[in-house]
């Protein structure tokens, strides 16, 4: 059952995937269709799950489920990856590679592969104050929070 983002409570599970590439306008629109109409169906054990999603900068796509409600299970995860999976065929786009790394450069998102941030960092071309994508968070609560966080506030930390 999809419910609006902001309605759910702060504690809820959330999974981040990051695309490789910005997605157009169009495809952001195509794929907010795509998302609701999968979100409406998504269940576990049969009952419906409260969920939802939002995509930002045209590039992350965050599922998030109340899990006060039903939990999601092996198989309702796996029905959400197989989703995304099919997301990454018909866009031509990687959203399931947490090799990457992406943070803000200024006003821009950039994407590298984890070895390249790792080179990037030894050159300074980046810093413990870049703005990255902690994508390991769990809840809406710690999306909210250190979601967008300076290196240094991140997993990243190790690299400089």
């Amino acid at each position: 059952m999809y419910v609006p983002f902001e309605n759910l409570p702060k504690h809820s599970r959330v999974w981040i995937y990051q695309s490789n590439r910005k997605l157009s306008d169009d495809e952001v629109v195509e794929i907010n269709k795509l998302t609701k109409l999968f979100i409406e169906d998504w269940s576990a054990h049969g009952q419906g799950l409260e969920a939802s999603f939002i995509i930002r900068y045209n590039r992350f796509i965050i599922i998030a489920v109340n899990q006060d409600v039903q939990s999601a299970t092996g198989c309702s995860i796996d029905a959400s990856v197989k989703f995304i999976q099919d997301l990454e065929q018909k866009y031509s786009i990687d959203l399931l590679d947490k090799m990457n790394v992406t943070y803000k450069q200024g006003e821009f998102i950039a994407h590298k592969t984890l070895i390249e941030f790792k080179q990037m960092a030894k050159q300074k071309a980046v810093s413990e104050h870049t703005i990255v994508f902690n994508n390991l968070v769990n809840t809406i609560e710690e999306f909210e929070d250190f979601w967008e966080v300076p290196a240094s506030d991140s997993w990243h930390n190790r690299f400089f």
